[in-house]
């Protein structure tokens, strides 16, 4: 199995701690005056969404988890899961709302792909797209006088709401930004 030590530590990169997959989000190398270097990083659990603390020292070695990743169609919500079924092999599969994160649910649509992440053959997160197109459901209308910068909540399709510019309409299609959650563009 393949090995991650201190110098090869770097955002985004996985590794294995405790038997759990984890992904480097903030890392820090610190060189003090006195005493050897050792890097001060933020790792997120790929199973929970929990991050935590963890200081490296030089000789550390961590496992590469073996993660593996495939393209699903989300199906539907069936109150307690949420069902995808994967493109290939028509095999479904059912993960909680606590796996999937609100963050990620909240821009989903039944029939949309996603990239299921496996860890020791067990479903353990979802990715969407950064970038989604997804139409508007509800909006309030317009009103003459309506300033030019100013911003209105609007409802999309997929239950998220997103503060769109006064001139975008019901019915609309835009593009959303799945990570910031907000507005981009209307759609071309």
């Amino acid at each position: 199995m393949a090995t991650i030590g201190m110098g090869d530590i770097k955002k985004g990169a996985r590794l294995e701690i405790t038997g759990n997959p984890y992904k480097v989000t903030e890392f820090q190398h610190v060189k003090p005056g006195k005493g050897a270097a050792f890097v001060r990083m933020k790792v997120k659990n790929l199973q929970t969404g929990k991050v935590i603390e963890k200081t490296v020292h030089a000789g550390d070695k961590f496992d590469v988890p073996e993660l593996e990743q495939k393209t699903m169609q989300f199906l539907y919500d069936d109150g307690e899961m949420l069902q995808f079924m994967d493109t290939t092999t028509f095999d479904q599969i059912g993960l909680t709302h606590e796996q999937v994160g609100k963050e990620t649910f909240d821009f989903m649509i039944d029939g949309m792909e996603a990239e299921v992440l496996f860890h020791n053959g067990q479903a353990i997160s979802v990715e969407i797209p950064q970038t989604v197109v997804l139409k508007i459901v509800e909006t309030p209308p317009n009103f003459k006088g309506d300033s030019q910068g100013g911003k209105k909540p609007a409802t999309l399709e997929s239950g998220a709401v997103v503060q769109v510019p006064f001139h975008i309409l019901e019915g609309e299609m835009i593009k959303v930004d799945t990570v910031e959650g907000k507005y981009l563009e209307k759609a071309k």
